[in-house]
């Protein structure tokens, strides 16, 4: 089926920037999750041309995923990405847009609007599956333990999504087993999470949720095995303006396994509540 979208390269800071861009309008930003083999266009897919009907849509490959550059920032590699992508929308003249993020990408973006300086031009914020609480059980091994093998990716698919045809999927397996084993793409996602002996990362609990000044919409898949059972109200009730919203029969990708759904869901968000 033929897309609206059209796939898009800049160069910014010298490093190369990939990202899909349809429609006109209000901006709307969508980040993709941090599993290996992700990237705009296998989060997005399915919404993309449904929302660009109404918005301008800018999906970009976060660095070290999908077409963009390869590149890890040991330091602060969550602040020196959000730097990227605001750098990718003062570049595409965006100076204020909504922002949608799944997994990684919700985790980003909430991590920003907490943050003492955020860089991103938020209007509003909305975290698919991102942000909060998380599991240890074998799904997120699955996530983290990827050996860049057909069998690793089918187990990835079977952690994200509670629908077994996705798995069972061969072709689309394959589709994200090809995008992880992009030149670099393996090293890039897996080397982000060296840590040295004795090292503690912050996590979300360190976050100062009371700064978010802007509305925020948190939304959970009720099958979503990487997640606890109502996370995300939790995680509403810790922002200062937010509300959350449970799309049924879903994993940790409501966007792809239930569109019709999540798209429901967002456009009334975005239609009726007003940005601060």
């Amino acid at each position: 089926m033929a897309h609206t979208w059209e796939h898009r390269t800049l160069t910014l800071n010298g490093l190369e920037t990939s990202f899909l861009e349809a429609g006109s309008g209000e901006p709307l930003v969508l980040l993709h999750g941090g599993e290996f083999g992700g990237s705009a266009e296998l989060a997005w897919e399915h919404v993309i041309d449904a929302l660009a009907q109404s918005r301008r849509v800018i999906a970009p490959d976060i660095l070290g995923f999908g077409q963009s550059a390869k590149v890890v920032d040991f330091v602060d590699g969550r602040g020196w990405r959000l730097k990227h992508i605001a750098a990718l929308c003062a570049a595409l003249g965006v100076h204020s847009a909504d922002f949608v993020g799944n997994s990684m990408g919700g985790a980003m973006l909430l991590a920003d609007a907490a943050s003492a300086t955020p860089v991103l031009p938020l209007r509003r914020l909305v975290s698919i599956c991102g942000g909060g609480e998380i599991l240890s059980n074998e799904h997120m091994a699955a996530l983290m333990d990827y050996d860049a093998t057909l069998g690793g990716m089918r187990r990835i698919v079977a952690a994200l999504f509670h629908d077994e045809r996705y798995p069972d999927d061969d072709a689309y397996v394959q589709r994200r087993y090809d995008s992880s084993v992009r030149p670099g793409a393996w090293e890039a996602v897996a080397s982000a999470r060296f840590r040295r002996p004795g090292h503690q990362s912050a996590g979300a609990g360190d976050l100062d949720y009371a700064a978010v000044t802007v509305p925020v919409l948190v939304i959970e898949g009720d099958k979503d095995k990487l997640k606890p059972p109502g996370w995300a109200g939790r995680l509403a009730a810790r922002l200062p303006d937010a509300e959350s919203v449970i799309v049924t029969d879903s994993g940790h990708c409501p966007q792809l396994e239930q569109t019709e759904q999540f798209l429901q869901i967002l456009t009334a968000y975005l239609d009726e509540r007003p940005a601060r």
